[in-house]
């Protein structure tokens, strides 16, 4: 009768979770993360022990690389062949390693990404610097293990004569842990590592002298020294990794960007493809065609440029948006102690040194016993050589060889392992010219005992010996920097002229808030007339601008619209504009009242507001250069029922003129308004009455003699001439400009200082909207209400006056 089958009852998180532990700490310490001593992974490491064992070294011909992948799983590493290849292939690619450990003959790859050829296809071997990795490991000087099936032994880590952890550096993904380490130049690591030897407390900024930071095999450029001290210091930082790019002028007066190098572990292909849909997408102007130019000579990537572009400007816009410059982030994390840890650089140094004590001072172990096991045989030997005679009679008399030792030891005292030696002699080193070799040997075999003694019983010995060894390692392989570091992480400014067509057009804004802009062609197409707008709602500004350009548009609320020209819904001349809600959002009933276009915020400019309630607020225009543009922004802060009637642009030097309702008008310098802050509320602009408001403010050149003209809701304009004012200081009451009627008083609906060729608009509560020319009108005194120009018993009376910002031409940067 069978056993009943036994089950064990447990949870299952428990099961999953001892499981998952159990492979995470494998995936650990056994797939994914470099030991601090050697640098390398587990398949690493056997790829190059396998490739050592089958003398497939660097003074060797090149082998197949399937037969090595062969011995490293069917020895070592029990895993799929194609993940054995993939590493080998890794580790023989001067793009992805600093220092080369498996040199490979045909197809292994591409910094494009391409994949290397089927091991089949390519060959392999160590490369010199590997034999570093490897030396003296018959010298017992590192642990083996069995191995996977317990048929031979393994390595649990290499001597690694050099840093390998520091100078090829490391990537891996494992459970819980990633490790990030860059490479960095041999000559450098190696003079850090004997400088931390003989000053064991070195800070990081002396040891930033001897290693400046990281050098990739691919060169180009790192910027932000900070970044390599934090990573150094703690063993996370983060630098900026720029490809190596040059202006070249060529044919026909114009430009191309060239290429020569690329960050660190990007694929070119991709580069060269994502700049080139730059192109195509029309997100960079000024890029005719992009080149990739690299053959067996080097790498060389070509962007040929339009004619009069601003190739700085692009090229810093393919460092921003392309993999021509990358971040990268140092995640120094390597097994030490069986346990994965994040190291700084000193504690790299420091496991290193730990290391190669350790190693040395086996390897002179071993070399020390060797020597002394051999400087006894050459006693017995030459011992053996002045007895000669009676040692031939003793071994003649011998039955056999066991007998021939038992005679030796027993007659002249020879140890077991001289009579072994002495029963084997060949009757050639019976010569006196041999006895005279052996004397030598013995000679410097004593020499060396007494240098090895001294190495293992000094530690000052046992570094000096280590630095030997490093010294010669940077004299057989030390190369030259690639990788130029700045100190500074540039930050990149793109001009707008790069990612947008210069090109002319017609901005229209309306009082409601219906924007657009119209090509030149569409508006002369149509003779400039036919313009579409909403019969209740008028033109605010006509401005022929740039797309290049931006513009200021300022509501009711005091709230401020920063939107670049280009962004503008591009809208034929004879239909409606689109609703600027659609654009930024603002509220239902608020109103467009200013519009000023920007080629640049100059300094030393000033914008001025003015609320109907008699505030005035001066700013610096440059605050209100914003980078966000999907928000309407605070342009002032307006109290209770306030609003903004009006916002000006100035240079400072700009006279203020403002007028109420009931006809007062005060005039005065810009200064008398002090400079503040863009959200601040302003001070007390004129002396209001009670119901009495601000129709408007304006500023106008202190040096000019504009007029001074009014609009009344019943219909009168009248004209002034500057000259009937006096120039007084803020805050005061004015003086007036209509005479006061008892019946049916004209109360102001419109205030404007006008130069040549303005036009005037207004609209009457009939709907009518009339234009008039106010130069035409005869100047008058103050105590005038001017003359009729509509009938307001048949027309209706006036409710809403305008002056429209108009601009002809392209503005300069000169102007306002």
């Amino acid at each position: 009768m069978s056993q009943p089958e036994k089950f064990l009852d447990l949870p299952l998180e428990e099961v999953i979770g001892d499981r998952f532990g159990r492979y995470s700490k494998y995936i650990i310490q056994d797939r994914a993360l470099p030991d601090a001593r050697d640098g390398l992974k587990p398949v690493q490491r056997r790829i190059l022990y396998a490739m050592f064992r089958e003398k497939n070294t660097h003074d060797r011909i090149f082998r197949k690389s399937a037969k090595t992948v062969g011995t490293v799983i069917g020895n070592y590493h029990p895993h799929g062949d194609s993940s054995v290849y993939e590493a080998m292939v890794r580790l023989s690619q001067d793009w992805k390693v600093r220092n080369m450990l498996v040199e490979m003959h045909g197809n292994n790859g591409s910094i494009d990404g391409d994949p290397a050829a089927a091991m089949r296809y390519t060959e392999a071997r160590l490369s010199s610097i590997s034999s570093e990795l490897l030396r003296d490991i018959d010298k017992e000087t590192v642990d083996f293990i069995p191995n996977f099936d317990e048929t031979d032994q393994e390595p649990i880590v290499l001597p690694a004569k050099f840093p390998n952890l520091i100078v090829n550096g490391s990537t891996g993904i494992s459970a819980g842990y990633a490790t990030d380490i860059p490479p960095h130049n041999l000559a450098e690591v190696i003079d850090a590592v004997i400088m931390k030897i003989d000053k064991p407390a070195v800070t990081i900024d002396e040891l930033m002298k001897v290693i400046h930071g990281p050098d990739f095999p691919t060169g180009g450029i790192i910027q932000g020294i900070n970044g390599i001290k934090k990573a150094y210091e703690t063993g996370r930082g983060k630098i900026i990794i720029r490809g190596r790019a040059r202006l070249e002028e060529i044919r026909g007066n114009r430009e191309q960007i060239v290429i020569e190098e690329v960050p660190y572990e990007v694929n070119k292909a991709n580069m060269v493809r994502k700049i080139d849909e730059l192109r195509i997408d029309r997100k960079v102007e000024g890029i005719a065609e992009v080149r990739d130019e690299t053959d067996r000579t080097g790498l060389r990537v070509v962007i040929e440029l339009k004619k009069d572009v601003n190739s700085e400007g692009i090229l810093n816009y393919i460092y921003k948006n392309t993999d021509l410059q990358v971040t990268y982030h140092f995640n120094m994390v390597a097994i030490q102690e069986k346990t994965p840890k994040l190291l700084s650089l000193s504690q790299m140094l420091d496991a290193y040194i730990a290391h190669q004590k350790e190693v040395v001072t086996r390897q002179a172990t071993f070399d020390l016993k060797k020597a002394k096991d051999r400087s006894h045989i050459l006693e017995g030997l030459i011992k053996a050589i002045s007895i000669l005679d009676e040692l031939i009679a003793t071994i003649r008399a011998s039955k056999d060889k066991p007998d021939a030792k038992r005679q030796i030891i027993a007659k002249y005292n020879f140890s077991e392992a001289q009579a072994e030696a002495i029963v084997m002699l060949q009757l050639y080193r019976l010569t006196n010219t041999d006895i005279t070799s052996l004397e030598k040997e013995a000679e410097e075999l004593r020499k060396s005992i007494i240098e090895l003694e001294a190495v293992l019983g000094s530690e000052k010995k046992l570094f000096q010996t280590i630095k030997k060894e490093l010294r010669q390692v940077k004299k057989n392989f030390a190369d030259k920097r690639r990788t130029s570091i700045e100190d500074k992480i540039e930050e990149l400014t793109i001009d707008i002229e790069v990612t947008v067509i210069s090109e002319d057009v017609l901005v229209s804004i309306t009082r409601d808030g219906y924007i657009k802009r119209t090509s030149l062609r569409s508006y002369s197409a149509s003779n400039g007339e036919g313009f579409a707008i909403k019969d209740e709602d008028h033109m605010v500004g006509l401005l022929e601008l740039n797309t290049t350009d931006k513009i200021l548009l300022f509501t009711n609320k005091g709230k401020y619209l920063n939107l670049p020209v280009y962004e503008l819904p591009d809208i034929r001349w004879k239909d409606i504009g689109q609703h600027i809600s659609n654009i930024v959002s603002i509220d239902k009933d608020e109103r467009i009242i200013q519009c000023i276009p920007v080629r640049k915020f100059k300094e030393d400019n000033y914008l001025v507001f003015f609320t109907k309630n008699g505030m005035v607020k001066r700013s610096e225009f440059k605050l209100y250069d914003a980078q966000r543009y999907s928000k309407a922004l605070i342009a002032l802060n307006l109290k209770k029922d306030d609003e903004v009637v009006n916002v000006q642009q100035t240079d400072g030097s700009s006279d203020i003129f403002i007028a109420s309702n009931k006809g007062y008008g005060l005039w005065y310098h810009e200064s008398e308004v002090s400079i503040v802050g863009q959200r601040a509320a302003g001070v007390k602009a004129i002396l209001l009455k009670d119901s009495e408001f601000v129709v408007n403010g304006q500023t106008f050149d202190d040096l000019s003699e504009p007029s001074i003209v009014v609009i009344t809701q019943r219909g009168a304009c009248k004209r002034m001439k500057l000259k009937e004012f006096e120039k007084t200081s803020r805050a005061k009451r004015g003086l007036t400009m209509l005479r006061e009627l008892k019946n049916k008083a004209h109360r102001i609906k419109g205030f404007f200082v006008v130069n040549e060729n303005d036009t005037l608009h207004f609209q009457t509560t009939n709907g009518e909207k009339h234009s008039i020319f106010p130069l035409e009108l005869s100047a008058s005194d103050r105590s005038s209400n001017g003359s009729f120009v509509i009938d307001t018993d048949n027309q209706g009376e006036v409710n809403e006056a305008w002056k429209e910002a108009i601009y002809h031409k392209p503005f300069n940067d000169t102007e306002n």
